[in-house]
């Protein structure tokens, strides 16, 4: 994606989104928000931000940069929520997804009922403990590659598991960190690190509608974009939402 090809918005534009703050709170009162232009329109990060601030590396103007303030507030779920791609869901909507995406499963119980890969339980297992990293108890995407036996040797297609794992919620984006030179030294790019909802914000709140049937879950989210989002169809909102 280029920045021609973003549908943001003019820099005197006074509707426009002006501060990372200011997009935590539309994300909160909307309950959820994708960060890209999908296919139900205005519902999305991109075409409320200032277009040309898209990857100017500026933080004051720079949504792509905003997202990270974003995932390390834990304020909001940082991931790819919706249809694969990036976006946000308020601490009010999280356990909603949780249950209607999960589908009610613990992870644990999901793989016991065959219902999950060997190649998402061992990406799981690294959650668990990480003593094996020096990066904590959230681990960036190149480690979890790594510690989980995923390359050119080992187990294949780690982009298409661990959005699979993301969709489901069993992991989301809170951090975004750099790989360590052997002097310890930070250095590249900034990539997301991951970790359990369960482990960031409890497991109390997290699962607390696994008693709903996971429909009613669905409604509740696919009844907030009708409310907020009245002209988006049905099938917009079950493609981008589902």
């Amino acid at each position: 994606m280029s920045i021609g090809s973003i549908k943001g918005l003019s820099w005197d534009n006074p509707l426009r989104i002006r501060s990372p703050e200011e997009l935590i709170l539309w994300v909160d009162e909307l309950g959820f928000l994708p960060l890209f232009e999908n296919e139900i329109p205005g519902f999305s990060a991109e075409e409320h931000t200032y277009q040309a601030g898209w990857w100017s590396g500026d933080p004051r103007q720079d949504p792509w940069l905003w997202r990270q303030v974003l995932a390390k507030s834990h304020r909001v779920a940082y991931g790819k929520f919706f249809n694969k791609k990036a976006g946000f869901i308020s601490l009010s909507y999280l356990p909603a997804f949780v249950n209607y995406r999960r589908d009610g499963y613990d992870f644990d119980a999901r793989y016991e009922d065959g219902l999950a890969s060997r190649r998402s339980l061992k990406i799981m297992e690294l959650f668990s403990g990480n003593e094996e990293s020096e990066y904590g108890p959230s681990l960036p995407t190149f480690e979890v590659k790594r510690m989980a036996g995923f390359g050119k040797e080992g187990e294949k297609n780690f982009d298409g598991v661990l959005t699979d794992l993301e969709m489901k919620l069993y992991l989301v984006g809170c951090d975004f960190r750099q790989k360590k030179n052997r002097k310890g030294e930070d250095y590249g790019w900034f990539v997301q690190a991951l970790n359990t909802p369960e482990s960031i914000w409890g497991y109390g709140l997290v699962t607390s509608l696994y008693q709903e049937d996971p429909k009613v879950s669905f409604q509740r989210i696919f009844d907030r974009v009708k409310e907020k989002f009245p002209d988006a169809s049905d099938a917009a909102i079950r493609k981008v939402c589902g």
